[in-house]
């Protein structure tokens, strides 16, 4: 193989750990998104896609990873074959190139497929969670982190020139989360 062999790893938040994800795993590159999988915008998975050429190697820990949803997963698959770059998940051990078999391409739709429901069936259990937890009058909602700290540090920051995604990873929170502050403190 005579391309590059580029590493591909999301984590939801900024307090998790992305080492555990192509562990042990060489790369000449790697992508590290910050952000959830449901998220349209996922910069480091657009400079991913535009870095990857023909015979380079892209790896990904799990197809959940990569997409959250079957037509997405499909569409990053086909993008990157059709360009004859090679895909590789680890967790599933299943590599997708551009002479795939009939079966490599059940495999992606079924597994596809069901890490989507598995996900459709983790949000609709959490929120049937908070509805009783509502009703028993013990849901207060999740914890504001903000601080007076923070109120100062994220007004000063936004008169600088870096991106919202940069602060929100110097605070240690997630951009949405971010957004919310400064919609809440009326900042710009």
């Amino acid at each position: 193989m005579t391309g590059k062999r580029i590493g591909y790893i999301r984590v939801s938040t900024i307090d998790q750990n992305p080492d555990r994800q192509l562990e042990n795993i060489s790369v000449d590159k790697k992508f590290i998104e910050y952000c959830t999988g449901k998220s349209k915008e996922r910069p480091e998975l657009k400079a991913m896609m535009d870095y990857a050429r023909e015979d380079d190697l892209v790896i990904v820990h799990s197809i959940d990873r990569f997409a959250r949803n079957l037509k997405d997963l499909r569409n990053l698959v086909d993008n990157l074959v059709g360009r004859n770059v090679k895909l590789q998940f680890i967790k599933e051990n299943l590599i997708f190139t551009r002479d795939n078999s009939a079966m490599s391409n059940l495999l992606l739709h079924v597994i596809g497929a069901v890490a989507e429901f598995e996900h459709a069936l983790i949000i609709e259990r959490i929120h049937e969670g908070v509805a009783v937890a509502k009703k028993l009058g013990r849901y207060t909602g999740g914890k504001s982190k903000l601080t007076k700290e923070m109120v100062e540090k994220i007004s000063i920051e936004l008169q600088t020139r870096k991106t919202k995604t940069k602060i929100a990873q110097e605070l240690g929170i997630s951009r949405e989360c971010l957004y919310r502050y400064i919609r809440k403190l009326n900042l710009k």
